[in-house]
């Protein structure tokens, strides 16, 4: 489909397709039927001679080849209709019946032919097709007319098999086309029940293995050589001149960097002394109960005892901290040689969106704009935002973004401005001149910054206007009514903005392609929010584009740093490192965050401290943003086996010895795809049912998870890559199938990001934690306390949720043992870190209760005891010392991390564990609302970080602010009255309370909000001072006259 075409809207199961142009009438799109077939519901289509499909000469029922070879093969062999045999057609193979039939043999295009002639032809075609189809790389997705790459360089296009072909106005209904003298099978476009078999060898199948050594592993010894650098022979005085560039090609891309060991080596030493003062401490406490006190001090136990054993996941998992380096000019001398076409790998870009009026359409611009004008070659950057609301606010936001990207990229690129997206960059309060040297760019600055403007109101207008929805729903420019006017019941919509003829700047260069994609939603159908939005962009995707790595963002992160996908690529790209990385994530960093950052929005200590641990074993988990994908490990795909040890083989006398049967595919392929031991059609047969049953009923999409360099059949038509688009976003696709269960995104959770990355570090991968110095990605992070404790119950909730499934990381994953043991603790860790919230909120109501009772757990401060507790809290100290050292954070963001995990942990953590609870027990399901991106007011740059919203999640936290107050208050006014001897115990039971009140106090400045600007400190302490002062005073009452005692000198001493 070429830019500009309109906007597609259709449905699959009710076989409609409508293309809406901007300004004239709907027209229909060319029938997607001549005949439908009455069993499966797909095309009849034509002979190779160009006839109608005619399967029984009887009665004429409609049935497509498929269908008939089925039922001549499994079924009855019979019509349905007319219950007359089904007699062998011209091509169709031998079945039970046939030999009664007096026709003249068709030998020629039997099927199963025995001469060993043809079968070595047939076996020499069928490598080529594989070839071509795993090697195919096309411009925006398509190759050139002529077969060529539009470089001039050769390309083999014969193998192709014509999946999706514009050369006949109706597709060949099951036919095998000949070519000299032979054939393949041919997909068609639509895939729907379809059961008759590949027409090539399976990959991992042992015809396939045969195949590839025989013929063409020549080829591909040629193809890998070339990759690495290794070249032939050649002329010395041609090589001497480029022997410097080859050696620094030939360089690793990245490099490993360890920490230094007089950083780190400190750092587990400490943490095995406090494992040790850990267990010391405990041994005391258990064997020391406190006898006035037993409930207290069983509580206290208990939740020490899980304090210590979350502590232990969370901290082993950072044991091999590492860094890494990246060198983007050997990526750029191995695939970007000067003179030839780039060899770097076409990538994806996802954005997904929902609402627009709580996602602003200007931010979803920003995105857009900074990956349209990325540092990468514009024929291989494809962007897809998915709009999951069918807002015509989106459609039409994004209309104007395209048109604006047409002068924003050229002067991005003239320039080399950073970051890319106008909104921020115009708003950074830096020299701007700095390093810019064109004598024009000042005016051109100014000129580009008047359009911006000028493409903001007209966004705002669009915003305005989207408040109010008209009675009849929203009209588009034609009169064409919205499709997605009920967002519950539309169907798919599609719309090339930018991209093959169509997508040019204003300086006539090409831009990248931009795809608007809604999928279709019905009433009865789960959709599974946003991980269902990721799964239906990956398969319109490979369908249109089919790049083998994908980049996926929220609509809030744009791309900071133009050469973040590079910076990936020097990883995914690698011959040595990339082969096992499933993806590389990068951390996530945000603006419009205050100085001080009261709630830990920025998450420093676990992007830069955990996450650089995680890096160290099998990689960092996946985060749900930022984060570029290789497409064959979402596909379920398992990780290339490196080279093992020769296995002895034996007969089958002696069980005892040999290999074992494997369980899994071969050759990387998912479990069930490649099993061996089947003999011709049927082996193919079921190869195909496992492939429809993963991937769903479309042959272009299956053909496309075989290429994994990328790239679709040249011979594809635009009309019928767009009938396989709507096919592949059709909400009944998924029915039956793997997707969210082992495929793409998985379902089960509401942070899908959790589960995704668990799957894959299960199948054997690894992924790469990349920190460029220029931050890759920045986003938008909600500043109010209330947005920011449901943002935190939204991720802890998806963890309970995880924790009570199938993919639970303390049962699942042990079969494979590809899992290795701290990245399990990790996983772990990840889904039981919100019930802890459960011992913390009793922790931290144990010192008001203590103060108010007048008991204590805890030895006085003068025994000997009292050394546990002080050896356990330097040991925590030195820890988080020694890892701010080798970490590079600072001393306030860990404070602050520690401060909102109690603020979360007694109050999110807390509901999130109760909501997941009545999920799992009583079906009770809650609804998330998308945390609100927007800015708030425009005078005041933190205006809603003062801004107070009332919501459940405030009552814990409150709670025990004022009990522990209370407590202290009490506590001091009770050691007040016994005297000089109480004071002692009191100190022990102050110094928990105010651990807890100090550790809350960001919580109650945000509760307190800036009414009349007063700081809060200064009100909590005149409060606290005022109580005790009052308390002193009602001690000391100067002026009440106190009764004395009895009067000596009248009664005498002997009285």
């Amino acid at each position: 489909m070429e830019a500009g075409a309109g906007l597609v809207a259709g449905s699959h199961n009710r076989n409609e397709l409508v293309l809406i142009r901007g300004h004239e009438d709907h027209k229909p799109v060319r029938a997607l039927s001549g005949q439908v077939c009455e069993i499966c519901g797909d095309e009849v289509g034509r002979t190779v001679d160009g006839d109608l499909f005619v399967a029984c000469n009887e009665c004429g029922f409609p049935v497509c080849r498929p269908c008939y070879e089925y039922e001549r093969r499994e079924g009855t062999q019979n019509c349905p209709q007319c219950k007359t045999r089904y007699k062998r057609l011209k091509g169709s193979p031998r079945v039970e019946g046939d030999e009664d039939e007096e026709d003249i043999d068709d030998l020629e295009h039997e099927f199963n032919i025995d001469d060993d002639k043809h079968q070595q032809h047939a076996a020499l075609h069928s490598t080529h097709i594989t070839d071509a189809m795993l090697h195919g790389k096309m411009s925006y997705g398509r190759a050139s007319e002529d077969g060529g790459d539009g470089n001039n360089t050769p390309m083999v296009t014969v193998g192709i098999p014509p999946i999706i072909t514009g050369n006949r106005s109706m597709p060949v209904s099951g036919e095998f086309p000949m070519s000299a003298g032979h054939g393949h099978g041919d997909f068609s476009s639509s895939l729907h029940k379809r059961i008759h078999p590949y027409p090539m060898s399976e990959p991992g199948s042992a015809k396939w293995g045969d195949e590839k050594k025989e013929v063409s592993w020549k080829e591909r010894m040629d193809d890998w050589k070339s990759k690495q650098g290794i070249y032939g022979a050649a002329d010395p005085d041609d090589m001497d001149a480029d022997v410097p560039l080859n050696d620094e090609a030939r360089q690793p891309l990245s490099r490993k960097v360890s920490i230094a060991s007089s950083k780190v080596n400190p750092y587990r030493m400490v943490i095995i002394l406090r494992l040790f003062v850990l267990c010391v401490f405990l041994r005391y406490r258990i064997l020391n109960p406190v006898p006035e006190a037993i409930p207290l001090w069983l509580t206290s136990i208990v939740c020490e005892i899980w304090f210590a054993v979350s502590w232990i996941l969370d901290q082993f998992p950072k044991w091999y901290p590492i860094d890494r380096e990246t060198y983007l000019d050997r990526l750029s001398l191995r695939y970007e040689r000067e003179g030839e076409p780039s060899m770097l790998s076409p990538v994806d870009l996802f954005v997904s969106t929902v609402d627009p009026l709580k996602e602003p359409p200007l931010v979803t611009a920003n995105t857009v704009l900074s990956i349209l004008a990325v540092d990468y070659p514009v024929d291989k950057v494809s962007c897809y935002v998915s709009d999951d609301g069918a807002s015509m606010l989106s459609f039409e936001s994004l209309s104007e973004t395209a048109e604006f990207a047409r002068k924003w990229v050229p002067f991005c690129k003239k320039f080399n401005i950073e970051p890319r997206a106008p909104e921020f960059y115009f708003s950074r309060k830096v020299d701007y001149l700095k390093d810019k040297v064109q004598p024009t760019f000042v005016q051109e600055r100014r000129a580009m910054k008047r359009e911006y403007e000028e493409f903001k109101v007209r966004i705002n207008a669009l915003v305005s206007k989207a408040q109010k929805v008209p009675d009849e729903g929203w009209i588009m420019k034609d009169g064409t009514p919205w499709p997605g006017n009920n967002t519950r019941d539309h169907p798919g919509m599609i719309q090339v903005f930018l991209g093959h003829s169509g997508g040019l700047d204003t300086e006539g260069n090409e831009l990248p392609r931009l795809v608007y994609v809604s999928r279709e939603k019905r009433p009865g159908f789960q959709h599974h929010k946003k991980a269902g939005a990721m799964n239906a962009l990956i398969r319109v995707s490979a369908v249109l584009t089919n790049a083998p790595f994908m980049l996926n963002l929220d609509c809030d992160h744009y791309i900071n740093n133009s050469k973040a996908i590079r910076e990936s690529m020097c990883f995914l790209m690698d011959p040595q490192v990339g082969r096992k990385v499933c993806y590389v994530q990068f951390p996530q960093r945000f603006d419009g965050i205050d100085a001080h950052d009261r709630y830990a929005n920025r998450n420093t200590v676990f992007f830069d401290i955990n996450m650089k641990g995680l890096d160290g074993i099998q990689g960092p988990v996946y985060v749900g943003t930022g984060c570029v994908f290789r497409r064959q490990a979402l596909y379920g795909y398992n990780p290339p086996s490196g080279p093992k040890r020769p296995k002895m083989v034996t007969c089958d006398c002696c069980p005892c010895f040999g290999r074992k049967k494997r369980k899994g595919g071969k050759d990387g392929l998912p479990e069930g795809v490649a099993d061996g031991g089947m003999d011709g059609d049927k082996e193919q047969m079921m190869s195909q049912m496992n492939f429809e049953k993963r991937f769903g009923q479309s042959a272009a999409f299956v053909t496309s998870t075989f290429m994994e360099e990328g790239g679709v059949p040249p011979s594809s038509s635009p009309a019928a890559l767009l009938k396989e688009a709507i096919h592949v976003i059709s909400c009944g696709y998924e029915d039956k199938t793997d997707w969210g269960l082992e495929l793409g995104w998985i379902y089960g959770s509401i942070t899908e990001d959790i589960l995704t990355g668990f799957k894959m570090h299960c199948r054997g991968w690894r992924s790469i934690y990349c920190m460029p110095k220029l931050a890759a990605f920045k986003g938008s992070a909600p500043i109010n306390l209330s947005d920011r404790l449901n943002q935190v119950l939204r991720w802890a909730l998806g963890s309970v949720e995880i924790f009570f499934s199938r993919h639970s990381p303390l049962l699942y994953g042990y079969k494979g043992g590809n899992l290795k043991w701290l990245e399990r603790f990790a996983y772990i860790n990840t889904t039981i870190y919100p019930f802890t919230s459960l011992p913390l909120l009793a922790y931290c109501t144990l010192p008001a209760v203590c103060l108010l009772t007048g008991k204590f757990i805890m030895p006085p401060i003068s025994t000997f005891a009292s050394l546990f507790f002080i050896s356990l809290f330097i040991s925590i100290f030195a820890t988080g010392i020694l890892e701010l050292r080798w970490s590079g954070v600072s001393i306030e963001e860990w404070w602050r991390n520690e401060q909102f995990w109690v603020i979360g942990g007694v109050s999110a953590h807390l509901f999130a564990v109760i909501q997941g609870l009545l999920k799992v027990l009583a079906g009770i399901d809650t609804n998330f609302t998308v945390t609100s991106k927007a800015t708030g007011d425009e005078d005041d740059e933190f205006a809603e970080l003062y801004a107070f919203k009332w919501t459940t999640l405030l009552i814990p936290p409150t709670t025990l602010l004022v009990i522990n107050i209370i407590g202290v208050v009490a506590g001091i006014s009770d050691a007040i009255n016994n005297g000089y001897q109480s004071w002692g115990p009191l100190f022990g039971k102050l110094f928990f309370a105010f651990w807890v009140i100090v550790h809350l106090y960001p919580f109650l400045k945000g509760l307190m909000g800036r009414q009349n600007r007063t700081p809060t400190i200064v009100i909590i302490w005149s409060v606290l001072l005022a109580s005790i002062f009052s308390l002193l005073w009602v001690r000391i009452d100067p002026f009440t006259v106190k009764a004395k005692g009895p009067d000596v000198k009248q009664c005498g001493i002997n009285c």
